[in-house]
C-alpha cells in the first residue's frame, strides 16, 4: 500500500489539481467536499489537515460500503431509487470544490443488478450534476479525483497489491522529490499542443486502427483540453464534438467495469450520430441497457487522444481513471457515450444555456461511459482548406 510519504506527496498533488481545475481562485472560506471509500480515510485525514490550514472549510462524506449499496438496488422501491436526501441539493448550490477518493473495495457487487434500475437511479441524481456543471462554468466550483490502490482492484488487473501500488505511485509522480513540479511540467507542455490543435480549422477528424474507421466532426466553438488537473493522473487531451455528424466504427478493444459488470471488446457503428449497432464479446446485454439510459446515451460526448510520452500507466488497471490514460507501446484513444463538457466550449462558458448547447451539438446525458482503444492507429484532421493533416500516429502527436 501506499507509504505515508507518498499519501502526504498524493494530497499535495490533489489540492494542486483541485486548484487547476478551477477557473476561478479558491478564497478562505469556500466549502470543498472530500468524498471517499473506507479504505482511502488516511489520504482523507490528510487532506482535510492540509484544507483547514489554507483555509477552506472541508465537508467529508464516506460512500456507501458494497453491501449497502448492493441492498439499495435489491431492495428500494421505484421511489427510493430517485429519492434525493434532504440538504443534498442546497450543499450542491454551495460547495466551490469537490475530491472524490476512489478505493473501491468491491467491482463487482452490482453484477446482476438490472441495468434499468442502476439507470434510473442515475438519471434521478442528473439534477444534482446540472447544478456543479453551472457552477463550474461560471467559475465558482472546481472538481479532481485520484484512485487508490486495493486488494479488488489489483486481483481484476491480475496484479499484486504491491505492482498495483507502483503503477499509481509512478503514474502520479509519487516517488518524485516534487510530485506537483512534474505534474506542472506535464501542464505545461501539454499546453503546447493544445495551442496547435486548437490552430486549425477542421471540418472532421478521421481515426483509423485495425479495427476502427470513425469520422468525428468537431463543430462550431470547439477547443481541445486536458490536463488540466481533473483527474490524477489525467495525460489525455480531448474535446467534446458535435455529436451529430459522428458516422462509422469505433472498437474498444481494451476492457472496462462498470456498475459491477465487465465489458470486452465493444464494437459500435454510428450513423448520423447514433450508435445503431452495438456488440461485445462480453457484456454486451449490459452495454445495450447503458446505451438506452436515456436520448442521449447512445451518442458521442468526447473524443480523447493520450500521448504516450506522458503516461506511465503500462498496464490495465481496471479502473477507468487510469485505463483511458494508458500510455503502453501505442497510447490510446477513447471515446466516451453520453455527456458532453461545457469547458470543450470556445467562448465564454458563463454565456452557455441548454438551448445554445443543444444548438452546437453539445450532448446531453445522465452517462458517460470512457470506451478505449489502444491499437496502432492514425488521426487524421480534414482541415476547411482542403488539406489533410496527421494529428496523431503511434501513439503520439507529431509536435
Amino acid at each position: 500500500m501506499l507509504t505515508e510519504k507518498q499519501l502526504v506527496n498524493y494530497a499535495d498533488v490533489l489540492i494542486w489539481g483541485l486548484k487547476t481545475a478551477r477557473s476561478g481562485k479558491y478564497k478562505k472560506g469556500d466549502i470543498v467536499l472530500i468524498r471517499f471509500n473506507l479504505p482511502a480515510l488516511r489520504l482523507a485525514e490528510i487532506l482535510n489537515e492540509k484544507l483547514l490550514k489554507i483555509g477552506i472549510n472541508p465537508v467529508l462524506r464516506i460512500g456507501v460500503t458494497p453491501v449497502m449499496e448492493r441492498n439499495f438496488f435489491d431492495i428500494a422501491d421505484s421511489k427510493q431509487l430517485i429519492f434525493t436526501a434532504p440538504g443534498e441539493e442546497e450543499l450542491y448550490k454551495n460547495i466551490n470544490g469537490s475530491i472524490f477518493l476512489h478505493a473501491p473495495e468491491s467491482i463487482t457487487h452490482l453484477r446482476g443488478v438490472d441495468p434499468k434500475k442502476i439507470g434510473k437511479a442515475t438519471v434521478a441524481r442528473k439534477h444534482l450534476k446540472d447544478i456543479l456543471d453551472k457552477r463550474e462554468e461560471e467559475g465558482i466550483f472546481g472538481w479532481t479525483l485520484c484512485m487508490l490502490p486495493t486488494e479488488e482492484l489489483a486481483k481484476h488487473a491480475r496484479l499484486s497489491i504491491k505492482q498495483y501500488t507502483d503503477e499509481i505511485a509512478a503514474a502520479c509522480f509519487l516517488n518524485k522529490k516534487s510530485p506537483v513540479e512534474e505534474w506542472q511540467k506535464v501542464y505545461q507542455d501539454a499546453a503546447r499542443i493544445k495551442k496547435w490543435l486548437n490552430s486549425m480549422s477542421v471540418k472532421t477528424f478521421h481515426i483509423e486502427s485495425e479495427n476502427t474507421d470513425l469520422e468525428i466532426t468537431p463543430g462550431d466553438q470547439r477547443k481541445w483540453i486536458g490536463i488540466s488537473g481533473h483527474n490524477i493522473p489525467s495525460f489525455e487531451l480531448f474535446l467534446s464534438p458535435d455529436w451529430r455528424n459522428t458516422k462509422g466504427v469505433y472498437f474498444a478493444n481494451q476492457p472496462s467495469y462498470r456498475s459491477g459488470n465487465y465489458v470486452e471488446n465493444v464494437r459500435l457503428e454510428f450513423k448520423k450520430g447514433e450508435a445503431v449497432k452495438i456488440e461485445a464479446e462480453t457484456g454486451e446485454e449490459f452495454v445495450k441497457n447503458q446505451l438506452a439510459m436515456d436520448k442521449g446515451a447512445n451518442k458521442i460526448g468526447e473524443f480523447s487522444l493520450t500521448d504516450k510520452r506522458f503516461s506511465k500507466i503500462k498496464k490495465f488497471m481496471a479502473n477507468t481513471l487510469f485505463d483511458e490514460n494508458y500510455g503502453g507501446s501505442f497510447g490510446n484513444c477513447h471515446i466516451a457515450l453520453g455527456s458532453s463538457y461545457s469547458d470543450t466550449f470556445s467562448g465564454n462558458p458563463k454565456n452557455l444555456t441548454k438551448e445554445i448547447k443543444k444548438n452546437l451539438g453539445f450532448n446531453d446525458s445522465a452517462l458517460h461511459w470512457d470506451l478505449v482503444n489502444t491499437e496502432k492507429k492514425r488521426v487524421t484532421a480534414n482541415l476547411e482548406s482542403g488539406k489533410t493533416v496527421t494529428i496523431y500516429e503511434n501513439g503520439k502527436f507529431p509536435i
